[in-house]
């Protein structure tokens, strides 16, 4: 009853945010799933395809801090919008270019582009909502990448069986420009919007005190590299980003490297792992705003849970030992799910400790630097995978692969750890700066 007359426009907002995430994941995807029709349509080889998804992951590490400090600039509601109207652009583009060129220059916007969804996303819900609700908000928002991922490989093949390969560009790529008509009907800051009664503003502004206070004095980007909360961030995305985009884009050749799963198929198993991803985030989410809610200091329910979901990944271990791939299935999707609990919190982090001014471009230093790991990743796991593919024992390269995913967590956890013992509160290092 205290929600009906508090009113919930807030959530609305996150509605927005989980949309545009879930559409930010189907763009990105839509390439993969179109890889064997595009490799006959313009006879490309793997180092082809390796070189368009090179210039994707450099563009999307350059855009993370490009559009971090530009949405800092100019707002939540402008910044998102160029963000979701320039990727939706670069999407329908693939379906005009005619070389294999032409498909690295739209892929290369496209990541740069799609680069400011989560420096938009983290700023609108520290704009949105208060400390002990923005984890959850994260968890919902960012559980729109988990659903991308189930929802890609629907809609692609059967836009392609019905339509063709162009058309499935076109039309995913459409959907954004759908998205920015709500988004300018029905997103302002909290501040300048008409539609939100007086009691919810009060309730998003009510706990101001236990996050970073806001700040007058801009803060420069060089100066944010000096400071231990940023470093929190970056550490927090460079040693586990890899080990996500390593569960994106390996799991479905694991297992039909290691059980001849026919990847032509539906597979039940895949979408059982990256829907359990969904319940993660949003848990991950859940559960650092109940300590919250249940008067937890606010880092120390952020860094308990992101000890728990560490904790919740080192199953993965016992992958080796397990004889049916439902038993893997089980141990894989415990670990995904896990990353996505430690990336709603990882997220609300910067928030907590950042005013809000500069939470886009903490964002999209952490998002930069998490990426350039993701880039360079898979030249070791290729590297890795291929050595014992060539001495008989593939499954050997992968369940190394998963043992340094199960210590990746509790590492950047201990790191974590020691970098908050005694950190000083952000307004005081400004001022003793000033």
């Amino acid at each position: 009853m205290e929600n009906v007359k508090r009113g919930n426009y807030r959530w609305i907002v996150c509605a927005l945010l989980f949309f545009a995430t879930t559409i930010n994941y189907i763009d990105r995807q839509v390439i993969g799933l179109l890889k064997p029709t595009l490799e006959k349509e313009f006879h490309w080889t793997e180092v082809d395809y390796g070189y368009i998804v090179m210039v994707f992951a450099i563009m999307y590490a350059v855009g993370y801090v490009i559009f971090g400090t530009f949405i800092d600039k100019v707002g939540s509601k402008i910044g998102y919008g160029i963000s979701v109207l320039v990727w939706s652009i670069a999407a329908v583009m693939h379906a005009f270019v005619k070389s294999t060129f032409g498909f690295g220059v739209v892929r290369g916007l496209l990541g740069l582009a799609e680069s400011g969804n989560f420096p938009a996303g983290i700023k609108a819900v520290a704009e949105w909502f208060p400390v002990r609700e923005r984890a959850l908000a994260t968890g919902i928002f960012n559980s729109g990448t988990s659903v991308g991922a189930v929802l890609a490989p629907v809609i692609v093949p059967w836009i392609l069986g019905l339509y063709g390969w162009q058309e499935a560009f076109i039309i995913t790529g459409s959907i954004g420009f759908i998205w920015l008509i709500f988004w300018w009907i029905f997103y302002e800051i909290p501040t300048k919007q008409k539609r939100l009664k007086q009691p919810e503003l009060d309730y998003i502004n009510s706990d101001e005190d236990q996050g970073a206070p806001e700040i007058k004095i801009k803060i420069k980007w060089a100066d944010l590299l000096k400071l231990r909360q940023t470093w929190v961030y970056i550490v927090g995305k460079v040693l586990t980003d890899p080990i996500w985009w390593f569960f994106l884009f390996w799991l479905p050749s694991f297992f039909a490297d290691t059980f001849a799963l026919d990847l032509t198929k539906p597979s039940f198993q895949l979408a059982a792992i990256y829907g359990a991803t969904t319940f993660g985030s949003i848990g991950g989410g859940f559960l650092s705003s109940h300590f919250i809610k249940s008067g937890w200091p606010v880092l120390k329910a952020r860094k308990t849970t992101l000890l728990i979901v560490a904790i919740l990944v080192m199953p993965i271990f016992f992958v080796q030992y397990a004889s049916d791939i439902w038993s893997v299935v089980a141990l894989v999707a415990l670990a995904t799910a896990a990353h996505q609990a430690w990336s709603a919190n990882i997220f609300t982090i910067v928030s907590d400790m950042f005013p809000k001014s500069a939470v886009s471009t903490v964002v999209g230093i952490g998002g930069m630097s998490g990426s350039i790991a993701s880039a360079l990743f898979p030249l070791f796991v290729g590297t890795l995978l291929a050595y014992y593919k060539d001495l008989g024992n593939i499954s050997a390269g992968y369940h190394i692969l998963f043992i340094i995913s199960g210590c990746a967590y509790i590492l950047a956890w201990g790191v974590i750890q020691l970098l908050t013992r005694n950190m000083k509160p952000i307004e005081s290092i400004i001022e003793e700066a000033v």
